[in-house]
């Protein structure tokens, strides 16, 4: 059976990025994003709802959050769910936290009035994501011009 543990998520932070190092030297920032979600609900009433999703970023990715990213600042993110387990110091139970591990971040462009070039990241460090990067044409473009495009008869399914 095939698996799958993808999560993408858009929001703006809740405080700024904690950054600390691992005793190896590796990077590690913590981020909260607050993801809003609005509707209209069946009496015509617009309802809004806010779930707050925990983030750990690692290696370059955490540093660069730290030094671009603030309270309120806009971030897109992919990664993974990670079920985190722990005993409970003051009441010895066991706990458990969902969150997410972070493999690619996007700094979004800062909605708030007066910033530039989206909360003074440069240009080139606006997209923060992994190592290997997809090359190629950008996703959703066609690789070959569209009047070369041939319709088959026959659908697969």
């Amino acid at each position: 059976m095939a698996n799958l543990n993808k999560v993408m998520l858009i929001g703006n932070l809740t405080r700024d990025p904690e950054l600390r190092y691992t005793p190896s030297g590796k990077a590690v920032a913590d981020i909260s994003l607050a993801i809003n979600r609005v509707w209209v609900n069946d009496a015509g009433q617009k309802q809004e709802d806010t779930t707050f999703v925990d983030v750990t970023l690692w290696g370059r990715q955490a540093e660069l959050a730290q030094q671009y990213l603030t309270k309120g600042r806009g971030a897109y993110i992919e990664g993974r769910l990670q079920m985190d387990t722990w005993d409970d110091k003051e009441t010895g139970k066991k706990r458990s936290k969902l969150k997410v591990v972070g493999d690619s971040l996007q700094f979004l462009p800062d909605g708030r009035a007066g910033a530039a070039n989206g909360g003074g990241a440069p240009p080139q460090q606006q997209r923060a994501s992994a190592p290997a990067q997809r090359s190629g044409p950008p996703q959703g473009a066609s690789a070959a011009p569209s009047d070369d495009f041939q319709e088959e008869d026959d659908i697969p399914f």
